[in-house]
């Protein structure tokens, strides 16, 4: 039975009073963290490239524990070979995966792709579906996965991406007591407007890149250092 987002937001809710800096509620921390990033990164949208919602599907697959900007380089001439579902579903996997050698894991990748691709020509007449129920049934495609096609391609905040940027930023900035991606999207989703679902996953990964690193955060630099129970670590 498919849950309801209520009843999946409300599970393991973080405690309310955690993170209040300055005397803010976690709604209004999360509402200056989206504003003072807004400001850094005024384009908060997904670095892959991509021209149809396959596309970007494909990109997104390929970029588990591989870098934006390497996915970037592997796709043009992948999406120049095979430009419509039914040439991914119909390629032959050792060429398909040839194409993407350089891409970690790019076998079992590739097996993915096409895979979904299958479904997504079989039982969905050729179009990526746009709900999170049909996209998670897609081979190779989890939540965080559906997460950034449905902000991505058509515009949807069903949820909130949560990678290692996010998962690391949204713990420092005491916006989670969480470990478990989906217990921090739950706990993001319960504080942020729904409307800014997307750009928050897409905001904290641009400053979890440029500033607020894994080895060396730059709390010099750092735009929210006065309101991160971090800043002076």
């Amino acid at each position: 039975m498919r849950q309801k987002k209520s009843e999946w937001m409300a599970q393991d809710k973080t405690e309310g009073d955690r993170g209040r800096e300055k005397g803010m509620t976690p709604e209004q921390k999360i509402a200056e963290i989206l504003k003072r990033l807004k400001k850094e990164y005024p384009e908060p949208r997904t670095a892959l490239r991509f021209s149809t919602p396959f596309e970007l599907l494909v990109a997104t697959i390929l970029s588990a524990q591989t870098t934006d900007v390497h996915v970037n380089k592997v796709t043009p001439g992948l999406f120049a070979k095979y430009r419509s579902v039914r040439e991914y579903a119909d390629a032959v996997i050792e060429a398909l995966q040839k194409e993407m050698s350089s891409i970690n894991f790019y076998r079992t990748k590739a097996k993915n792709i096409q895979a979904a691709a299958k479904v997504v020509q079989e039982k969905f007449g050729g179009e990526v579906p746009r709900n999170m129920e049909d996209l998670v049934s897609l081979p190779g495609v989890a939540r965080k996965t559906a997460n950034v096609l449905l902000n991505g391609a058509f515009g949807i905040n069903e949820g909130i991406a949560v990678d290692t940027h996010v998962k690391r930023l949204a713990d420092r900035l005491g916006l989670t007591e969480q470990g478990d991606p989906a217990k921090i999207e739950r706990d993001l989703m319960a504080i942020t407007p729904q409307r800014e679902w997307g750009n928050l996953s897409h905001l904290l990964i641009f400053h979890g890149r440029r500033i607020c690193t894994a080895k060396k955060p730059l709390h010099d630099r750092c735009v929210l250092s006065d309101i991160c129970p971090s800043g002076n670590i």
